[in-house]
């Protein structure tokens, strides 16, 4: 494995983080409509958004990459690689984000609830000074999980065109015909990126546990 190997492996890296980063993003942000409308009193609200989560996690990511790409791309309206990517994994990433917040807020005990009610809270202290700090603390753990599950689904982005690790790892070893050191490289290089991200969380696991404590 020459450096210059390595090099061409590493040019997919910025590629791998802004998808991992930029979906992530997109699925925090979106995951909180989701959630409201999935906690909703209205009931057309929390039947549509229980049934949109639900098939956004059934089908595998790589067949949402290709409806956005090759369907919509060719279809409507010309997309780059790059954005069908984000769209796609961006809305995979809301539904799943929406079941963390969903298991976060259900881990809330309705005491709670009930304690500001009596202490006349409105509805937005509430959420702010009480709820979200406790549902974050819970959400995070499960949300760092799956954002090292979401670095790894990036690789499907490869089959669209992406210069991402994967595409490049593909790309190098059609050339060098060392299919077992290149993928080798490359899986160090996802486990390398995982790692710190396991770290921060535990530590602020960590930090909110031992503020919560005191």
């Amino acid at each position: 494995m020459t450096v210059d190997n390595v090099l061409l492996i590493l040019s997919g890296l910025p590629w791998t983080v802004v998808l991992t980063f930029g979906a992530f993003a997109i699925g925090c942000l979106l995951g909180v409509p989701l959630v409201a409308a999935r906690k909703s009193t209205f009931a057309p609200f929390r039947w549509t958004a229980a049934v949109f989560i639900q098939i956004v996690r059934a089908l595998p990511p790589i067949l949402w990459l290709f409806i956005i790409f090759f369907g919509v791309g060719m279809s409507l309206m010309p997309i780059n690689p790059l954005l069908a990517a984000l769209i796609g994994l961006g809305v995979i990433a809301g539904a799943n984000m929406a079941e963390i917040y969903r298991g976060a807020l259900a881990s809330l005990h309705h005491g709670q609830w009930e304690a500001t009610t009596a202490l006349n809270f409105s509805r937005r202290h509430t959420l702010i000074d009480v709820v979200i700090p406790q549902a974050f603390r819970v959400a995070l753990p499960s949300s760092a999980s799956y954002l090292i599950g979401l670095m790894k689904e990036t690789a499907v982005a490869s089959t669209i065109g992406v210069t991402d690790l994967a595409f490049r790892g593909n790309q190098l070893s059609q050339l060098t015909f060392k299919g077992i050191e290149v993928f080798a490289l490359v899986g160090l290089f996802y486990i390398f990126m995982s790692l710190p991200i396991a770290w921060l969380s535990r530590s602020a696991d960590r930090y909110l546990r031992a503020k919560v404590a005191r």
